[in-house]
């Protein structure tokens, strides 16, 4: 599988450093990392009952206002000094010879390295994770059954929002929060390095076959890597927010580098795997059956590949929901929380607009939005197999990640770790050195700067005692210092504004 068509080997403009600078974005980087540690120390996600507040440096942080303030602006400059140090980083890479693989992984170490020892950042899934183990723990359905059911889970630190909810999370994930609660023995903070510690091996996987992929697409693996996983966007998600999707797209990858190598059996299997820790990775499973079919398959031989996936992939689901005891109750949990909608997302901002203005007329304003909702969904799933009957062999895991994207994008609600899903797709079938590379960094940038500013966990007795430091005075503190340099970036950066604009368009926009 070669020749995506794709220029995965074009230089990054603009350089005019070589690899033996590179410890400098790299050092840059750590900083910013530092900065996220010491910044989750005051408004990371933790509960209430959590040992950490019997800590007095810790207590200072979360209740005085310098501490809050110092979190606010460390989680924010960090977040975009990350943000510059993988620019910066790409840019002296020029040509990205063999040894500029080195530098790539040695970023993604120490950048992540300190996240790893971070209060929860961004989400605070990872206590839903820890309730949920205790419920399977206990032999109660989570499929059936909210969070709510585990004694103390609101001081546990977990979002109200799944406290009746079920788990939407297949049986290999609801095996790792069993194992996990089971050693951490209860303890919150030892769970969630235990959680992250599935973090890292999903990264791990995606450092292996991100390279691999790319290679067989005639992309320059180094700059597939830097592209996705050494990507800030990714170790935030991954890391300090402890999101399982970096399990979920790590065996996802792997799996798609054994189907598209004549390994097909063992490339469902995985692929299966990481749908049985969130099911929305389903969605490459006729894309798998066609690597599996091989190069020269007629239309009888995919269907035939298409119901060996199938089968194989369902009669795993099926073993391993037999195992647990708990069957394809997750399929009821695919109804678990979250937001409806969200702003910045297309779809999500039609039908805001429509609901608005049909309200303005007396009309059921949201029922007319979710109708336009329902819609998009249904675009999604046509386009999802318009995309499994086109195109040549080179080509599919290329449809497979435009499939994926349709599905996120046409969906009124997009998270940033859903935009990290997409990533590893694009970058092993390659990302053009153009308008694709600086839409991934607009891309980045807006949600860095969104991250930074939306889940802060301002202590509610701070906020009480000193009004000025609400939780939206917070937010914005943090939007408009990581947008001041986001702009810095941008327009006054002599170094990384020509990645964004060309010169005459920036003396037009100052």
């Amino acid at each position: 599988m070669t020749g995506s068509g794709l220029a995965g080997k074009s230089e990054e403009s603009g350089s005019d450093h070589g690899l033996h600078d590179a410890w400098v974005p790299l050092i840059a980087g750590l900083i910013g990392s530092l900065l996220l540690l010491f910044g989750s120390v005051g408004i990371g996600w933790v509960g209430t009952s959590s040992v950490l507040w019997r800590n007095p440096v810790f207590t200072w942080m979360r209740v005085e206002p310098i501490g809050a303030a110092l979190s606010i602006s460390s989680l924010a400059i960090g977040g975009m000094l990350l943000v510059r140090a993988w620019l910066r980083l790409g840019q002296r890479a020029k040509g990205w010879p063999p040894a500029s693989g080195r530098i790539v992984k040695q970023a993604i170490v120490l950048w992540g390295l300190p996240m790893m020892f971070a209060i929860p950042l961004f989400s605070r899934d990872v206590y839903a994770y820890i309730a949920q183990g205790r419920l399977v723990q206990a032999g109660v359905d989570p499929y059936l059954n909210g969070i709510s059911s585990v004694s103390n889970w609101f001081g546990l630190g977990a979002d109200k929002l799944w406290a009746e909810a079920p788990t939407p999370y297949g049986p290999v994930f609801l095996w790792i929060e069993q194992a996990v609660v089971e050693i951490s023995a209860g303890s919150p903070e030892l769970s969630v390095f235990l959680f992250r510690l599935t973090s890292v091996f999903g990264i791990v996987l995606c450092m292996i076959y991100v390279p691999r992929l790319a290679v067989l697409h005639g992309v320059n693996p180094h700059r597939a890597l830097w592209l996705s996983v050494a990507n800030p966007l990714l170790l935030v998600n991954f890391i300090a927010a402890v999101h399982n999707d970096a399990l979920m797209i790590g065996l996802a990858v792997a799996g798609l580098y054994y189907c598209a190598t004549k390994r097909g059996f063992l490339g469902v299997v995985l692929i299966t795997l990481s749908i049985a820790v969130k099911p929305i990775t389903v969605i490459l499973l006729p894309f798998a059956g066609l690597l599996w079919a091989g190069k020269k398959a007629g239309w009888s031989r995919k269907f035939i590949f298409w119901g060996l996936t199938a089968a194989l992939s369902l009669g795993l689901m099926a073993l391993m929901g037999w195992i647990n005891g708990f069957g394809f109750g997750w399929i009821n949990g695919l109804s678990a929380p979250g937001s409806v909608w969200i702003w910045y997302a297309p779809v999500g901002a039609i039908g805001l607009t429509v609901a608005t203005v049909a309200g303005a007329f007396g009309w059921d304003g949201w029922g007319i939005a979710h109708g336009i909702w329902n819609v998009a969904k249904v675009v999604a799933i046509g386009l999802v197999a318009w995309l499994m009957f086109r195109g040549t062999y080179e080509r599919i895991i290329r449809r497979m990640a435009l499939a994926f994207a349709a599905v996120v994008l046409l969906a009124p609600m997009i998270q940033s770790w859903y935009v990290v899903w997409l990533i590893p797709l694009f970058a092993v079938t390659g990302i053009r050195n153009d308008w694709q590379v600086k839409s991934l960094y607009f891309i980045l940038s807006f949600f860095m700067i969104y991250a930074i500013s939306d889940q802060l966990n301002v202590y509610p007795y701070l906020q009480q005692r000193d009004a000025w430091l609400s939780l939206d005075n917070a937010r914005i503190a943090a939007a408009l210092i990581g947008l001041g340099f986001a702009l810095y970036i941008v327009l006054v950066d002599r170094k990384t504004r020509k990645l964004f604009l060309q010169d005459q368009q920036i003396r037009d926009v100052i």
